[in-house]
């Protein structure tokens, strides 16, 4: 087989899987941080919006939304090119897991640091991005770190949409040289070391998030 070939196929479906995997963890981060505050502290209407939004895209399959997505949704009237459904829906995926991280963070501040911050006399608000939140990031890191990894490898469904990932670009080659065995175990250590790379990084974040480089957190009351 000619890599020589091949190889620079391959690449690019890995620079293609890249960027779509931080698009939707960037974009799903937000939406996690949304949702998991609208759950947190929405009151009873928002609240259980947030909660519809969870139990939806974590409650169905990321194979069916990603069909729903680009095949049904057109028959209402709205159409998205591949690209753009298949960060959609790996952000609104990961963006369901993440707003319960968000909340179960954001639950764990204890009732003391709650009740020092209604005694100062701290709005709701306030309480929220002063006292609860930058606490609760440091709690969220490893979690949020986990799903991002889990997004990379979910990632490889969107080949199903016709985008050409890494996943895409290794079964049109091995449809042209029928190498199953060479293809896929060069496909596997592509996702490996796109792992390592993402693993990477977010221990970077998470050091700099537990240090108070990112999230300075205020002193505590």
């Amino acid at each position: 087989m000619n890599w020589a070939t091949y190889l620079p196929m391959l690449w690019q479906g890995a620079l293609v899987t890249m960027s779509i995997t931080l698009a939707a963890i960037v974009i799903g981060a937000c939406l996690a941080f949304f949702f998991g505050i609208m759950r947190a502290e929405g009151g009873p209407i928002l609240s259980k919006v947030a909660l519809c939004y969870t139990e939806v895209f974590r409650g169905t399959s990321l194979f069916v939304q990603l069909f729903w997505f680009y095949y049904a949704l057109p028959l209402i009237g709205f159409s998205f090119d591949p690209i753009t459904t298949g960060i959609f829906v790996l952000a609104a995926h990961a963006g369901g897991y993440g707003a319960e991280i968000v909340r179960g963070a954001l639950a764990s501040v204890s009732v003391q640091q709650l009740e020092a911050a209604r005694a100062l006399n701290f709005g709701r608000f306030q309480t929220l991005f002063r006292i609860s939140l930058p606490q609760a990031i440091v709690e969220m890191m490893p979690a949020f770190g986990n799903l991002a990894i889990e997004t990379l490898k979910l990632s490889s469904l969107v080949s199903l949409i016709s985008i050409a990932d890494l996943t895409f670009a290794a079964q049109s080659i091995r449809n042209l040289t029928l190498d199953s065995a060479s293809i896929y175990s060069v496909t596997l250590v592509g996702y490996f070391a796109m792992s390592l790379l993402l693993m990477a990084v977010i221990k970077v974040i998470e050091r700099l998030v537990r240090r108070g480089n990112v999230f300075p957190r205020e002193a505590q009351p």
